[in-house]
């Protein structure tokens, strides 16, 4: 009796070692911008904080982090940090207030690009954005790879909802005058002085209208306003309000791995006085933003999708260049 049981107890471990393990994505951050930056990842309520809550990324580099099942949260980039005389770490953009480089819990002060997941939610799927609700501090591309990335619409798997999603443009040279933050008022050293962030309406006003609170509460009384246009209208996908869900929340099937690049065109993250090559693409009128090119992004994403089962880590960079062209 005892061998029978041992039996079954060896072969039950060893179907437990064929079993996959139990994470549910894995995100690979790329930083094409032209200097370093520092992730920052925070867990959702309820959910066990990732193996970092960050770390340094310098430029050109990757680096990978797994997320178990079920786990929500957000991640960003930090920009224009360094320790004090006192080893205090700070950041002129997306500090977390830890004065580490780890953020132990903290989240994004804004203005700060955020992407935010739900991994293996309602119905198996992943729910995923890019949102510029707390404003904006630069570009980031979020592109699916495997699992529901390889759906094709209508199947069921993610359909046209898995795809690439994010803001390629600097909105910081455009950003307008009342929403700016610039370097100085920082305390940052950007070459130039030049623009480091670009708020939201909310935060640079308070009020209930631009942060859709108190009687602007609800999706029928907060309405986009000329502040979250200028967003919009820069970054179809992104979030540019709090109601702003019907085009800005993304889906893939429950397993999907996913791509996060900063700074991904070849000519963004570039600090500058004056000038500023991310704009290069936009015009600004009467503080509204217009995109050159910007209905190309369904196009591009969705050929990342259904190309997503063939690629390898190792091609990433190259695959993010492509997309970002064709997005452009």
């Amino acid at each position: 009796m005892s061998r029978c049981s041992t039996h079954v107890a060896l072969r039950l471990l060893a179907l437990l070692f064929m079993l996959p393990a139990a994470w549910s994505a894995t995100f690979t951050m790329t930083n094409n911008c032209g200097y370093t930056v520092w992730p920052g990842l925070l867990s959702g309520a309820g959910t066990a904080p990732l193996s970092t809550t960050g770390f340094a990324l310098a430029h050109g580099a990757s680096a990978t982090v797994d997320a178990p099942a079920s786990w929500s949260g957000r991640m960003w980039a930090r920009t224009l940090c360094a320790e004090d005389s006192t080893g205090k770490f700070t950041c002129a953009t997306g500090d977390c207030g830890s004065g580490g480089i780890q953020c132990n819990g903290g989240g994004a002060a804004p203005p700060a690009t955020l992407v935010e997941f739900t991994l293996d939610g309602s119905g198996g799927m992943d729910f995923f954005d890019v949102s510029l609700v707390d404003g904006y501090n630069l570009p980031m591309i979020v592109v699916p790879q495997g699992g529901g990335a390889a759906a094709p619409p209508g199947s069921g798997g993610g359909g046209g909802k898995c795809m690439a999603t994010g803001c390629l443009v600097d909105l910081n040279g455009a950003c307008p005058a009342d929403l700016r933050v610039m370097a100085a008022s920082t305390g940052a050293a950007a070459p130039g002085g030049g623009a480091v962030a670009c708020r939201s309406a909310c935060e640079a006003f308070g009020s209930p209208q631009y942060c859709c609170s108190g009687a602007y509460g609800n999706p029928n009384t907060c309405r986009p306003s000329t502040y979250s246009q200028f967003f919009k209208n820069a970054c179809p996908r992104a979030y540019s309000y709090a109601y702003d869900d019907s085009t800005s929340t993304f889906t893939c099937t429950a397993g999907t791995n996913y791509a996060i690049t900063f700074c991904p065109s070849t000519t963004s993250g570039k600090y500058s006085g004056g000038e500023n090559p991310q704009a290069a693409g936009v015009r600004s009128t009467n503080d509204t933003m217009v995109v050159l090119g910007a209905e190309q992004l369904s196009t591009a994403s969705s050929a990342v999708a259904h190309a997503a089962p063939q690629l390898t880590l190792p091609l990433l960079p190259l695959v993010v260049a492509a997309v970002v062209a064709a997005m452009l």
